[in-house]
């Protein structure tokens, strides 16, 4: 008898569920309401809607959106503190990833979400449109060109998950720290060599091990912070 190995596609995935975003974030100890779980599911849904036609990220499956993309974002919520209220930037944002999770998870703070490619901005843009995210303002843009009075904003928090190296990372976005402020890296293996490449006057302070549910590859992030700030 002959078989049919027959491919999943991103059709026949099933729909990323808002029960299962609250019951895997409550293992990393994040608290979301009912409201911000269905916000997580209809966000999910909308990034697999537009990704059909647009290509905004190379995960196309359900179960990959659910772990690689809003898990692996909301690891970051332990980072981020209700209050004080933040300004928080997202450089090289993408398709909101990890902004928007974040802005969901944390409706207390402020984020701009920054990328120099228009199409993940207009996604990100209708996005927090149709969620309502009134704690999101996205920025086409480049970076390094955010500068001056068109553009005098400070961020408490910078935070990048492909932002290239740590070296990379502080060079394109030291500007737009305030003081006292900080950086948060997301990596896969600890980046030992470019810790060891950071720009003169920027230390790491602390470095952690992140565990996210349902994904097995190693996940690290990297605070760093100007070498005089106490930690």
């Amino acid at each position: 008898m002959t078989q049919t190995h027959v491919e999943t596609s991103i059709e026949s995935s099933p729909p990323v569920s808002a029960h299962f975003i609250g019951v895997h974030a409550r293992q990393m100890g994040v608290d979301l309401s009912p409201h911000q779980c269905e916000q997580l599911e209809r966000f999910a849904a909308l990034l697999v809607r537009w990704n059909r036609v647009h290509s905004l990220t190379a995960i196309t499956s359900s179960e990959e959106i659910l772990t690689h993309h809003l898990l692996d974002s909301l690891s970051l919520v332990a980072e981020l503190p209700a209050a004080p209220p933040l300004r928080i930037l997202d450089a090289g944002a993408g398709a909101g990833l990890p902004g928007i999770p974040l802005a969901i998870a944390l409706p207390g703070h402020q984020f701009t979400l920054v990328d120099a490619v228009a199409k993940k901005c207009a996604f990100t843009t209708q996005a927090s449109l149709e969620l309502n995210l009134r704690n999101v303002n996205v920025v086409h843009g480049r970076l390094e060109a955010l500068r001056g009075r068109q553009f005098e904003t400070r961020f408490d928090v910078i935070v990048s998950r492909a932002l290239g190296s740590l070296a990379k990372f502080v060079s394109v976005s030291e500007h737009l720290l305030a003081g006292g402020g900080r950086w948060i890296a997301m990596k896969g293996q600890l980046p030992v060599q470019e810790l060891q490449q950071l720009p003169p006057g920027v230390r790491a302070s602390r470095t952690a091990e992140l565990h996210v549910p349902l994904l097995s590859e190693v996940r690290h992030l990297v605070v760093l912070q100007c070498a005089l700030q106490p930690s």
